[in-house]
């Protein structure tokens, strides 16, 4: 979050200077120009990927096999939903009780079962963040200033949670698309973080304010044809942007404390339950930050975010070994606080009137196995994966395809990977016009239009 301190250094005054006073102007003015000369192919849309990382299983979650044997079907059981002989796993009541608004997806098939982070980072999307790649199309700023691809962990709204992990992959990688392209990540350390802790009295911002002014109108005086009339207008959104718009979005005190408290996940600690795993920190991260990340996402989206990264760290891991828990703990401690988040941010963006326009998808990077270990755990497995949508003009009330008896694999055409991504695109872009698109690399294009949606979405 922005703050405004009491005092200042020289290095200080020179960010503010690079920041307020050329660099973002600049760039507004830039946008401006570029929006006259031709409308991106954006259709105003925004998508939320909420990565269940780690692995969810798809019989615990939306596919519970209830008439499988008994190391099959779903450990906890199976819950009714508001749509006809459609059940989804026990910890998942919330859920269930809006299915007649969600498209859930029984023959996606992400590939392989190897922990990684596909599909928000995988070689169908050139190696990079997909939020990366629609700000290669869409810009990396509004003109608010607001980022149009922000990435959300755990630290991001707790400062005790953990951040992006890399030993399964790079979430904010651009691939050859470049660094400027990387998603906005609140709560790092990065450089962009840092510019944005303003180290200025304020008094000392509005006296800067009234240089810069003073200036330009000398300079407009000099310059008969009046082409300087702009830059007070993109200095004086600089300034706005800095000191209000993209910070608020940020800040999620100032929802009402009954919005903060509908999104609360951390009345599903189970400490009893992880105390004794390697991978407490992530149960407990969980537990207490997924809600918030699912809030602030909607608070992101709101303000013109185009894609939301939230990761919930590496929690759907259920071999119940002494890292982890198996499915049955796992989901009352994992899989509640989901239901608990994803409903209350559904019935948020249906309450403000958002829902057409954000797409939700719920997604990890593989499925889990047919078979129960005798533990209670269940294994990797790729050849099945739960996917959940939700919003963005999608038809809501169904479930396409199915599994195989044994909910081991996809009993209709599988969908895969680059399916998704493709749903994803036709959500943010008109894909006709992204084709006729100048100035976009041949590959961008190529994977922005090449593959078709999932049927029956659209």
């Amino acid at each position: 979050m922005l703050t405004v301190r009491d005092s200042i250094t020289r290095r200080d005054f020179i960010r503010v200077g690079s920041l307020a006073g050329l660099s973002l102007p600049m760039m507004l003015a830039a946008k401006a120009a570029g929006a006259e000369a031709g409308r991106r192919p954006l259709t105003g849309k925004s998508v939320v990927f909420l990565m269940m990382h780690g692995g969810p299983s798809q019989f615990e979650t939306f596919d519970p096999k209830p008439d499988g044997a008994s190391n099959v079907r779903s450990a906890t059981g199976q819950m009714r939903t508001s749509i006809p002989g459609v059940t989804f796993g026990g910890t998942f009541p919330r859920l269930a009780r809006l299915a007649d608004r969600l498209a859930i997806v029984r023959s996606y098939n992400s590939g392989n079962g190897n922990h990684d982070i596909k599909p928000v980072v995988s070689p169908h999307s050139l190696g990079s963040n997909l939020g990366s790649l629609y700000a290669r199309v869409a810009g990396t700023l509004r003109d608010t200033g607001m980022p149009t691809n922000v990435a959300l962990f755990p630290n991001s709204v707790d400062a005790a949670g953990p951040g992006p992990r890399a030993n399964f992959g790079n979430f904010l990688s651009t691939g050859a698309l470049g660094a400027s392209y990387a998603p906005f990540m609140p709560g790092a350390a990065g450089e962009m973080q840092q510019n944005m802790i303003l180290n200025v009295a304020r008094d000392r911002i509005d006296d800067r304010r009234s240089l810069l002014a003073g200036v330009d109108r000398l300079r407009r005086e000099i310059d008969a044809s009046g082409a300087m009339g702009a830059v007070d207008r993109f200095h004086e959104q600089a300034f706005d942007v800095i000191l209000s718009g993209v910070v608020r979005a940020f800040d999620l005190n100032r929802e009402p404390r009954r919005v903060i408290d509908h999104y609360d996940t951390a009345r599903f600690e189970r400490p009893a339950q992880w105390q004794h795993k390697n991978n407490r920190n992530n149960y407990l991260a969980h537990s207490r930050s997924l809600g918030k990340q699912m809030l602030l996402a909607r608070r992101l989206v709101e303000a013109g975010c185009g894609f939301v990264l939230v990761n919930t760290e590496f929690v759907w891991d259920m071999h119940q070994d002494g890292n982890n828990l198996g499915v049955a703990e796992g989901m009352d401690l994992v899989g509640a606080p989901f239901d608990h988040a994803v409903a209350a941010f559904i019935e948020d963006l249906e309450a403000r009137g958002l829902s057409e326009r954000v797409l939700l998808v719920a997604s990890g990077e593989m499925g889990r196995t047919p078979q129960l270990q005798n533990n209670g755990g269940r294994n990797h497995w790729g050849r099945l994966t739960p996917l959940l949508m939700h919003g963005g003009g999608i038809r809501q009330g169904q479930v396409i395809g199915q599994s195989t008896r044994d909910g081991g694999q996809p009993a209709s055409e599988p969908q895969g990977i680059p399916n998704l991504i493709s749903s994803i695109m036709h959500t943010l872009f008109d894909i006709g016009e992204v084709r006729l698109m100048p100035g976009l690399p041949p590959d961008v294009n190529r994977v922005l239009t090449e593959s078709p949606p999932i049927p029956g979405l659209f």
